[in-house]
């Protein structure tokens, strides 16, 4: 069974432990995925930030796939945590996707070629920075949108 690991602002739900996380669990075995557990690691003397980051960092190190929530959170971008582990998981040589609901591009979403700070607004015709959207599959819809398309592409292989 492959290992998957869910990255995304979805853990802060408030179900999450009791509802969203045995569903994602469920949907990505299944599609034959075994979904990686984001518990805080058992090192002594950390605080449990510190420990919540080091198992993160370990699911994603024997993870055969990433999968990244990259939908908007807490403003206009997607959330700086799962940013992070996407580059962690890029510099890995991870296969990596991505998914968000509004798959319009940069331009699009802001509207025009500056915000309303007055910054550019890159056109490399993506829905995301593109550091984001060159390092990864980018699947408009949700997890399970996600994780067929996956099974997918390796069918065409």
């Amino acid at each position: 069974m492959d290992r998957i690991y869910v990255a995304g602002f979805d853990v802060f739900y408030p179900d999450w432990r009791e509802k969203r996380y045995l569903e994602y669990r469920a949907l990505c075995a299944g599609y034959g995925f075994e979904m990686q557990a984001q518990k805080a690691a058992p090192d002594a003397g950390k605080t449990l930030g510190e420990r919540i980051f080091l198992k993160n960092i370990h699911c994603i190190e024997i993870s055969d796939y990433v999968v990244a929530n990259v939908n908007c959170f807490r403003g206009g971008e997607p959330d700086s945590g799962t940013c992070f582990e996407i580059g962690y998981a890029y510099a890995l040589g991870k296969k990596i996707y991505g998914y968000l609901n509004d798959t319009r591009t940069m331009m699009e979403k802001i509207g025009g070629e500056t915000d309303q700070d007055g910054f550019l607004v890159e056109n490399f015709d993506l829905p995301v920075n593109l550091m984001l959207g060159c390092s990864m599959t980018l699947i408009q819809g949700d997890l399970e949108h996600c994780l067929q398309e996956i099974r997918r592409r390796e069918r065409k292989g």
